[in-house]
């Protein structure tokens, strides 16, 4: 098993943290999926723990396998690397915020009131847990080494696909307007354009400023701010069309940011 992590340190990732999620989510829903039963939002939710604390072990198990105590001990520095300028505390807290509050104002005032923004401060905790324990294996264990085999910008889009899809045994829990019914598969869509998009965001922060803290606390923002100021009173269909807007948005910024930075994104 070691000399096959040793030989697969990304793959080996993925399909320890897609067996996790995929694999509880099939023991937890699948009972009630293929009695044709519905499944309630709650029972998504209670898989979430699972998920996120699987993500963060499975980062620093492998980190552990690969290069020892040592190796252990660089990953938990990197979320200590707090001395960077502050343009980028801005860009990773406020990015998420800024842009959602933009386009649901305009689709407030374009297309319909139901989309004015929420708020709901508890949204916090639902972006710091994920957000400070995911990160130690996404950007803390699997970014580093994909970005040295097909760099940060191809990385980055890859890593957030396949962050997107492992959501899945989730995913109708998320958001306002669970379950989504007829509309599940294009909700699974925006959301995936929507977490690739901010993933290669949270790549650039990170490509910039070595900060895992950074990572996680823009991964925070992110979660939070969809939880705190996402509109309640949408139907599936409108949170279909504002989750999917606001991915464009966030690719609007992050072809930007290529046509600047370029494929290393710094």
């Amino acid at each position: 098993m070691k000399n096959y992590i040793q030989r697969y340190p990304i793959g080996s990732f993925f399909v320890i943290a897609y067996l996790i999620s995929w694999g509880s989510g099939l023991l937890v829903l699948g009972p009630k999926l293929f009695r044709g039963a519905a499944v309630p939002p709650t029972d998504g939710l209670l898989l979430f723990p699972i998920l996120v604390v699987g993500v963060a072990l499975t980062g620093i198990v492998l980190t552990g396998v690969r290069a020892g105590r040592n190796g252990v001990r660089e990953l938990f520095s990197r979320m200590g690397r707090w001395k960077v300028g502050v343009r980028w505390y801005l860009l990773a807290l406020l990015t998420p915020p800024i842009l959602i509050l933009i386009v649901l104002v305009v689709l407030r005032t374009l297309v319909s009131p139901v989309y004015s923004p929420n708020f709901f401060p508890l949204g916090l905790l639902f972006g710091l847990v994920p957000g400070f324990l995911e990160e130690i294996g996404w950007t803390g264990y699997a970014f580093p080494l994909m970005q040295v085999k097909q760099g940060a910008l191809s990385a980055g889009i890859v890593l957030g696909l396949l962050w997107g899809f492992w959501h899945l045994p989730v995913v109708d829990s998320l958001g306002a307007a669970s379950p989504h019914g007829v509309y599940w598969l294009p909700f699974v869509l925006a959301f995936v354009a929507l977490v690739s998009a901010m993933r290669v965001l949270i790549a650039w922060v990170f490509s910039h400023t070595g900060s895992l803290l950074l990572a996680q606390l823009m991964h925070a923002s992110s979660t939070g701010c969809l939880v705190i100021l996402g509109p309640a009173g949408v139907s599936p269909a409108q949170e279909v069309l504002w989750y999917a807007i606001y991915a464009l948005v966030l690719w609007g910024l992050v072809a930007v940011v290529a046509a600047v930075a370029g494929a290393d994104l710094k």
